[in-house]
């Protein structure tokens, strides 16, 4: 069949499989040919992608144990986070890191280590993972931790799948007394102010801003930044204390086609930002909105990936050392105001320091921008590689679907070693995506 990540670029005719035990997957791992394991298809490009064997991993997505003492939840590797939340925020735990839509797998967390709008304070999903079971290409299970197969537990987070078949993990929720956030908006009338407030407020325990990325001159790099806390039950009003975990229901919304290329350009993504910035800014201060608003704002509008045209869209997303973030981030916004290819999705969050084998973040900031695929938008995007390098940065796996071999190694000076490491132990023969192969992995 045919497959593609949750940008639709590119498309791959695939072979498809999905087992529902583990003795049919360990006949899959251990047979001909190489494998990789498949989420939810929310990875952007093809790292959940192989030709010759894509492995579905849908049907195992049981929920095995749960902690209540210590919020310790143990689940097979396709549980999507959402039904994670559904289950355990009623109880007073929610997850500890969370990428920026509800509808992952634990594995597809797990491979891609992902990160959250918690990143400068809580680290990436590493650190809520006590243990993660996997599947070797031998077919042998082996229990990997801090302290157990240390190598393989470390290289698994953030190895994108290319270290074995994730099976199962046990994570660490938090506790919560409510299912609301004090959100603060802050407008920032350009980059310089929006990394101020990043500054000021890093011990606000979650940051996130939606940066307008066509701003030009004293508006370059315009923002609304919002930070969050989780609120206590005594913060809700007296008509929500009853029911502190129940928020409105939100009318689905869904694009029930895909647009015509043209409707996204210069002009209605200017037109947008602008609206955007001035709604958000109208709106500054402290207010209540509900977790699913907070965290998955994009969740509400299924299959908004069609907004791209049936082309696809590749994003774009990057982390600057943060010595070098202001000069690097003024230069990809001023390459992408002046060839007029805005994106009205984009993202400006602080990192906090981080040392791990493959895993994307570092200390600095991370901008996440998504463009419709064409040759123009692509010829940029070959630009905002070289100014990332130029400024000491590296590019996010999970979201990647056109980078070249020499550019992730340009970027990326681990890379060398965790192919090393891939040889040694014979996961390259075995485990393999379309991106491993378009980036010599």
């Amino acid at each position: 069949m045919k497959l593609s990540g949750w940008g639709r670029y590119p498309v791959i005719d695939a072979q498809v499989h999905a087992p529902r035990d583990i003795e049919a997957l360990r006949t899959l791992v251990t047979g001909a040919g190489t494998v990789i394991a498949r989420g939810n298809g929310r990875a952007y490009g093809d790292s959940a992608i192989n030709p010759a064997g894509t492995i579905e991993m849908r049907h195992l997505n049981r929920m095995l144990a749960f902690g209540p003492e210590t919020g310790t939840l143990t689940a097979e590797a396709g549980v999507i986070l959402g039904d994670i939340i559904a289950a355990f925020l009623p109880r007073g735990w929610f997850p500890a890191v969370t990428p920026g839509t509800k509808f992952v797998t634990l594995g597809g967390m797990i491979a891609a280590d992902v990160h959250g709008k918690n990143h400068h304070k809580d680290g990436s999903f590493r650190e809520c993972v006590d243990w993660i079971d996997i599947m070797d290409a031998d077919g042998a299970i082996r229990r990997c931790s801090r302290a157990e197969h240390a190598e393989l537990f470390d290289c698994t987070l953030g190895g994108m799948g290319l270290t074995g078949i994730i099976l199962r993990a046990a994570i660490r929720l938090r506790p919560v007394e409510t299912g609301w956030i004090r959100q603060t908006t802050i407008p920032a009338p350009d980059l310089k102010a929006a990394m101020e407030v990043f500054e000021q407020s890093v011990d606000a325990a979650y940051s996130v801003a939606w940066i307008d990325c066509l701003g030009t001159g004293s508006s370059l790099g315009r923002s609304l930044v919002m930070l969050g806390e989780h609120a206590g039950l005594a913060e809700l009003p007296a008509n929500r204390s009853g029911q502190p975990f129940a928020i409105p229901l939100k009318r689905p919304l869904s694009i029930p086609c895909d647009l015509p290329a043209f409707l996204l350009n210069p002009l209605t993504v200017r037109a947008f930002n602008e609206l955007y910035y001035r709604a958000g800014a109208s709106h500054a201060g402290e207010r209540l909105v509900d977790w699913d608003s907070y965290f998955y704002p994009l969740d509400a509008i299924q299959r908004w990936n069609r907004l791209y045209g049936r082309k696809g869209f590749a994003q774009f997303q990057c982390v600057l050392p943060l010595e070098r973030s202001e000069d690097g981030l003024t230069k990809l916004l001023e390459a992408t105001s002046g060839a007029g290819a805005g994106s009205f999705l984009a993202v400006l969050k602080r990192f906090g320091a981080q040392e791990s084998p493959f895993s994307f973040p570092m200390e600095g900031y991370t901008l996440a921008l998504d463009f419709p695929v064409h040759r123009r938008t692509l010829a940029l995007l070959d630009v905002l590689d070289r100014i990332t390098i130029e400024h000491g940065g590296r590019f996010y796996l999970a979201k990647d679907s056109r980078m070249t071999a020499g550019t992730l190694r340009a970027a990326d000076a681990r890379t060398d070693a965790f192919m090393q490491r891939r040889d040694d132990r014979a996961w390259s023969g075995r485990f393999h995506s379309s991106q491993a192969e378009r980036l010599s992995l």
